[in-house]
């Protein structure tokens, strides 16, 4: 797969989910509020999800980024794992740049798949794992959240806490 089927391939699913997401009747966008992603939101985030993580026991690195995918905060819980840096903030430039979980990105990327062999892409940056999930305000991903430590299956618990409870930081800031 080269690299124009692999861009055609992402571009043909950001249809199919806008092309679902524009069917939701009575859905309501508020364009009048402009959110960014500031450094006081995010790490206000990541404290939220610093103590979800410590509750159930694992030792993460949690990284938030803007909607460029650029970083605004990292933080590492004590005796994360030192490669959980690099995967965190791979996860928040994935799921921002592909306006998509990486846990949904995982399964569009298996072999026979239409995104199969994205992650040799953007100089393999690009995580297929789950842990990354695009931040929402007023219905514009305005950031992404990168969770790396645990298991797959609990940095993808971890990050959709984090993506859940981004609502409720965003009400108190």
């Amino acid at each position: 797969m080269n690299e124009q089927d692999i861009t055609r391939a992402v571009k043909a699913v950001l249809e199919e989910m806008e092309e679902k997401h524009s069917n939701q009747i009575g859905r309501h966008v508020c364009k009048c509020k402009k959110q960014e992603m500031t450094l006081n939101l995010a790490n206000a985030l990541i404290e939220k999800v610093k103590a979800y993580a410590k509750e159930i026991g694992v030792n993460v690195v949690i990284a938030v980024s803007d909607k460029a995918g650029r970083p605004v905060a990292v933080q590492c819980m004590d005796d994360a794992y030192i490669a959980s840096f690099d995967i965190a903030i791979n996860k928040t430039f994935t799921s921002a740049s592909l306006k998509m979980s990486t846990e949904q990105l995982s399964h569009l990327s298996q072999p026979g798949q239409s995104l199969y062999g994205i992650q040799f892409t953007n100089g393999g940056k690009i995580v297929i794992f789950g842990g990354g999930e695009p931040l929402e305000a007023d219905g514009k991903i305005i950031g992404a959240l990168g969770v790396s430590g645990g298991t797959a299956q609990q940095d993808t618990k971890i990050a959709a806490y984090g993506r859940d409870v981004f609502k409720e930081v965003l009400a108190c800031l």
